[in-house]
């Protein structure tokens, strides 16, 4: 919900969520499944691509309902302008605290998002140091684009410009926190801090400049939710790139009222 009231759109929050590892229990029948539970909200709620799914599985639910975003020839896959959000708020980030360009970033998660933002990235000359679980991603990351490899521990300790956390949740934490080196940190994931409060006001006490996910990653929402309400390309690509002014209004209210981006961030999305 603050996600969609920050980005302007006209809807509230909500996430679904299919549990297991989709390359092992995915199979078009849960799929099915899955869009007739979408089904019975009569349109209240719409799903969309995200982790672990792809357009060509919200073509097989979209059988069952018509309540689905992220479908092929239409807003398809997310990625592309969740990631250049991402940079956008980066870009917001660097300005505002370091007052020059990037000149390195720790990726924690290479997938999707995480190549989508590392491409705008490199274009830019930024070095670019990377981090997964998966290995074939970390192999990708080196040999398309000049990364440095490091293990998912030492992606925190990193002496660069900012760390972007673009895989699962909580990986802000009372033990990855006081790891951090760098002075901003932004990324494309949801829910990064395990503690919302205690580990919002940690990165600050350290003088971490924190970005609000439900800012730098709203360009996926953004961009799935085009073809709901029959928006161009031209104008979603707009609303991707005002990340950045809303990213500035933030630390400008921070300022203002003594209180952490995330603070500032939730005040004005109530509001």
């Amino acid at each position: 919900t603050y996600k969609s009231a920050l980005a302007g759109l006209p809807f509230g929050g909500g996430k679904s969520v299919i549990i297991g590892d989709p390359k092992v229990l995915k199979t078009e029948a849960l799929l099915e499944a899955f869009g007739r539970c979408v089904a019975r909200m009569g349109g209240k709620y719409i799903c969309a691509e995200d982790i672990g799914m792809t357009p060509s599985d919200m073509a097989v639910i979209s059988r069952i309902t018509p309540y689905v975003t992220g479908l092929p020839g239409k807003s398809g896959d997310t990625s592309p302008l969740t990631g250049y959000g991402v940079y956008r708020a980066l870009l917001a980030a660097a300005d505002r605290k370091l007052g020059r360009k990037l000149e390195s970033v720790a990726i924690l998660g290479f997938g999707n998002v995480g190549r989508n933002l590392a491409g705008h990235l490199v274009k830019e000359n930024v070095r670019i140091y990377v981090a997964d679980i998966n290995q074939g991603n970390v192999t990708q990351a080196v040999e398309q684009f000049g990364a440095t490899a490091v293990t998912t521990d030492e992606i925190f300790g990193q002496d660069v410009d900012a760390l972007a956390p673009c895989s699962i949740g909580a990986v802000l934490n009372s033990r990855t926190i006081p790891l951090i080196n760098a002075r901003i940190v932004c990324g494309g994931a949801n829910n990064q801090l395990e503690d919302v409060s205690a580990d919002g006001r940690l990165l600050g006490d350290r003088g971490v400049l924190f970005v609000p996910d439900f800012i730098a990653n709203a360009g996926g929402v953004i961009s799935g939710s085009a073809e709901v309400t029959g928006r161009s390309e031209q104008d979603t690509l707009r609303m991707v790139e005002d990340i950045y002014g809303t990213c500035m209004k933030v630390f400008r209210i921070a300022d203002e009222t003594s209180c952490t981006p995330l603070e500032a961030a939730k005040k004005l999305a109530t509001k």
